[in-house]
């Protein structure tokens, strides 16, 4: 029997492969095989290129001399191990493997199925250039791993010969990467570092094609902000009251509300106060604001970064990547790694039935209407692969991460098929009359959702600006008038989300083109451009993340911004193209032309050895410093804590801890701030104005802690800081007597509470009900309520939008619960504050928090936490417990909270086929709280 051998480039896929085609049965050692396959795979990249003392063993010792370093042909060897940088056994083991069944005599056909991209090419022809079988070779192209895409590129296989111009990409991109990166990193180190940093400890200075230019539009971004001058200027707002109710308007002359000079704004203002103002214009346009883009893989990863906490760009392609390559029984996402925005007009068939898979549960599903707009199908747009959606694979069981990435590119391909949001834009122009003559206008602006449309998917919270009924010629009152004291604002530094942005959109066009009789291996580079961007989807997250191993940025936040050490290398380094966008953007765009055969492989090395062999002369001529320490003035921006006590340089803070500046210097100074002893009080991180009390009086703090006093001192041990700490059980923070059981109220993290668990007497510093009215209870609201009963409140804000008011707040018991009274002087407060009340109390509670302690309340889906700054929530459709045909019901959870344990009866093994009970535990995993099944008892 004859076997069809397919090579898949990583072991989910070949599991995906070998069940579609029913080679499953027989698995074998990095293999499966039946029905007349074998598949196997590799783990990515088995080859890696040769280093330089690969080709000679006289570069082992670095001399600057030696470079540059310009081998005659690429080799590659089996990659390496990078802990122990001796070859990698299992890429070992597996290449042997891959060989001894390309050269198998009953092995008819090889097929190569690694991912459809530049590297995907690269790991296939490399492992056929090793092992040269003397086989036919052929390549299936699928966009999905899905059984029906699978089954179709069998049936299209397309010749390995046709994949020339991708495989020529995918090298000249390697090569001219070793080229570049091996002798820049190389001659740059020798010559600024020479061996070590000025600091006294080894480094390397990581000189990349693409890194150095994306470093450069960092600095760039950071050098615009310290640079800034802010520009003040003033806005006149004034309050327009008639019998319809009142409005806002800004000043304009022209088009313009901003102005310069304060004294004539002032002057204005003093004209129009009290006077009456006339209606002049009033324009309402309905406007349809359409749903975005599909998802490329760079808008992907900038949506997810932007929008959740603790995501890196990194982090979301590695996500989409597995989503892609399923579990077995095919991917869930279409090719992750695409810079398209649009389908290809041959995908209609498919996501039509994708669209009917994925709206079946939605409960305004007659919105979700299939249509062949070129909004979303349009094959001109498509560059390589389409964009990225779902299979008609609907997963089972996904990790949390996997939820975020698969939920998210669910609800933006099935915005595409709903009708657009619609908004009313209103805008009104009043002039202000004295004696009939016209003083100033003024514009009004409002919006008001008329229909969600696909906005509906995402649950946002629509705020309203909604403009009383007032119409034209209308003559209505200036009741009040401000002038607004504005600056100008820096731009914000780049996240992940714009960075990918410049990185994608640096290139310009070139006037002149190519002919299509041109010898491509005789133009110039300069000569068949036409447009270009720096990196690709797949590669962009993986410069962030050298960018900042090599110390040339740092994250802040969500912000990334260029240390000492980036400021320094794009000030001096003297390979100023390196630092060029639009260098490094032809450099990009030569390769897509390359993929395109436009362009020649040979060409294109030829003008990379040039670049590097001029590059590496101008660096020996260089006499520069790259500076390799903390330096206060290239980093004005950073906040300074203090000085160390240690060496009295700057103290820092960074993502663990706050430092000593002077750590390359051997400092080894640093407030860690994560601290079990406090841990223990609940207090999860040390904040920064803890950390800059104790850099400034390191002999001892107060911190109130719940009821607790904890003196807090830094004590030297050697070359180390400790943290020492005393506590004081008897003095406590208290605020008075609890209304209910007269003991006594402590603050802790969030809330004002009774010392006495029994009692339920509680006010969240996040209440609800204040909430709406911008108001959180203050300690010295607590105070004066619990000594008075009753506390005079001033400047909160009417939530219709009417102005603010005055009122007294009083304490008022409801049931078992403690809610909010006002009380107001006249009708017209009154009128202010209405608008519907919530009482913070008005929900059910079953237990107590055990992250924070707060009340647990029960809502229509959840059991979660009243605190809106904890994040403990047990789900009632919980998903582990759905397995086993079960929900969370209210008693489950009120002993899940008691006794963080409960038993299930009626459960339901899938696997076995029966019923059984069980405990059902509550467990801390991280920072999430999950249920786990327990037999021990």
């Amino acid at each position: 029997m004859s076997y069809k051998l397919l090579v898949a480039e990583k072991p989910s896929v070949a599991v995906s492969l070998a069940n579609v085609l029913g080679a499953n049965k027989n698995r074998c050692d990095g293999y499966f095989k039946g029905n007349g396959y074998i598949v196997t795979f590799a783990f990515g990249h088995l080859l890696e290129q040769f280093d330089a003392k690969d080709y000679d063993k006289d570069m082992e010792s670095w001399e600057l001399d030696k470079f540059p370093f310009i081998p005659q042909t690429m080799k590659y060897k089996i990659k390496t191990d990078k802990k122990t940088r001796k070859t990698d056994t299992g890429a070992k083991k597996q290449f042997g493997i891959i060989k001894s069944l390309m050269e198998r005599n009953d092995v008819s056909e090889i097929i190569i199925s690694t991912d459809h991209d530049r590297e995907g090419e690269v790991i296939g022809l490399l492992l056929l250039k090793a092992i040269r079988p003397n086989k036919p070779i052929k390549r299936i192209l699928v966009n999905e791993w899905t059984p029906t895409d699978i089954k179709n590129g069998l049936r299209n296989l397309k010749d390995y010969s046709e994949m020339k111009n991708l495989q020529n990409a995918g090298l000249a991109r390697s090569e001219s990467d070793w080229y570049i990166g091996i002798n820049f990193t190389s001659a740059a180190t020798l010559k600024f570092i020479n061996g070590r940093s000025i600091t006294g400890k080894n480094t390397v200075l990581n000189i990349g094609r693409v890194l150095l230019p994306t470093l450069k539009l960092i600095y760039d971004r950071d050098m615009e902000i310290k640079n800034f001058k802010p520009e003040k200027f003033y806005e006149l707002k004034a309050t327009f009251t008639s019998p319809k109710g009142v409005y806002d308007g800004l000043l304009i002359d022209g088009k313009e509300s901003r102005f310069k000079d304060k004294a004539q704004i002032e002057a204005v203002k003093r004209a129009i106060d009290n006077n009456n103002a006339k209606i002049t214009s009033k324009k309402v346009e309905r406007k349809s604001k359409y749903a975005p883009k599909l998802f490329s893989m760079t808008d992907l990863q900038g949506h997810i970064t932007s929008k959740y906490n603790g995501w890196t760009s990194d982090k979301v392609k590695k996500i989409a990547q597995s989503l892609y390559e399923g579990k077995g029984n095919g991917g869930f996402i279409t090719y992750p790694r695409t810079k398209s925005r649009y389908l290809e007009e041959t995908l209609i068939g498919k996501a039509e039935k994708v669209l009917d898979m994925l709206k079946e549960d939605l409960p305004f599903n007659n919105e979700i209407k299939f249509h062949t707009d070129k909004s979303v199908f349009n094959s001109k747009e498509v560059d390589g692969h389409s964009a990225i959606i779902p299979t008609n694979i609907k997963p089972s069981s996904l990790s949390k991460d996997e939820q975020v990435v698969y939920d998210e590119i669910c609800k933006r391909f099935i915005a595409k098929f709903m009708p657009p949001a619609e908004y009313d834009h209103t805008e009104i122009l009043t002039e202000v009359l004295t004696n009939n003559v016209v003083l100033k206008e003024f514009i009004t602006k409002g919006k008001v959702l008329i229909s969600e449309g696909w906005e509906k998917l995402y649950g946002k919270e629509i705020q309203d600006d909604t403009l009383p009924n007032v119409e034209m010629d209308e003559i209505v009152k200036v009741s009040n008038s401000e002038v607004l004291s504005k600056e100008t604002q820096a731009p914000p530094h780049h996240t992940e989300k714009t960075l990918f942005k410049a990185m994608e959109t640096c290139g310009r066009n070139l006037k002149k083109k190519v002919n299509n009789n041109d010898d491509l291996s005789e133009v110039d580079i300069e000569d068949i451009l036409d447009g270009y961007e720096i990196g690709t989807p797949a590669t962009r997250d993986e410069i962030i993340v050298k960018l900042i191993s090599a110390n040339y940025i740092a994250r802040k936040g969500k912000s990334l911004i260029a240390t000492d050490r980036g400021i320094s290398l794009v000030e001096k380094f003297p390979v100023k193209e390196l630092l060029d966008v639009h260098y490094t953007g032809k450099l990009e765009k030569a390769l897509s032309e390359i993929e395109k055969g436009n362009y020649s492989k040979e060409a294109f090395i030829k003008h990379i050895i040039s670049f590097v062999r001029k590059g590496v002369e101008d660096i020996k001529k260089s006499n520069v410093v790259i500076v390799d320490h903390f330096d206060l003035e290239a980093n004005n921006d950073v906040e300074i804590l203090g000085n160390c006590p240690v060496c009295n340089k700057p103290i820092i803070e960074n993502k663990k801890g706050y430092g000593c500046s002077g750590y390359t210097d051997g400092c080894k100074f640093i407030i860690w701030k994560k601290n079990p002893f406090l841990d223990k009080f609940g207090v999860k991180s040390i904040d920064k104005k803890t950390a800059k009390a104790l850099i400034e009086s390191p002999s001892g703090i107060e911190l109130r802690i719940n009821s607790t006093i904890i003196n807090a001192s830094l004590v030297q041990k050697g070359e180390y800081h400790n943290l020492k700490f005393d506590i004081n059980q008897e003095e406590k923070f208290t605020l008075g007597n609890c209304p209910k059981c007269n003991k006594e109220v402590i603050m802790n993290s969030a809330a004002y509470t009774c010392e006495d668990k029994e009692c339920n007497f509680t006010i969240f510093k996040n209440d609800r009900y204040l909430a709406r009215y911008k108001k959180k209870p203050t300690e010295s609201m607590i105070k004066t309520l619990l000594s008075k009963g009753e506390i005079s409140v001033k400047g909160m804000q009417s939530p219709n939008g009417k102005g603010k008011f005055d009122c007294t707040l009083k304490l008022k018991e409801n049931g078992n619960y403690w809610g909010w009274e006002m009380v107001f002087d006249d009708k017209n407060t009154s009128d202010k504050a209405s608008g519907g009340e919530y009482s913070s109390s008005s929900k059910e509670v079953i237990g107590k928090c055990p992250e924070c302690d707060s009340d647990v309340t029960e809502n229509s889906k959840t059991f979660s936490c009243s605190n809106e700054g904890c994040k403990f929530v047990l789900f009632k459709n919980d998903k582990y417990l759905g397995k086993f045909k079960k929900k969370i019901t209210k008693s489950m959870a009120k002993d899940l909270l008691s006794y963080k344990v409960s038993y299930v009866d009626g459960m339901y093994s899938e696997k076995k086929k029966s019923h059984f009970s069980s405990n059902v535990k509550l467990v801390q995993n991280g920072s999430y709280w999950n249920l786990q099944l327990d037999f021990s008892k």
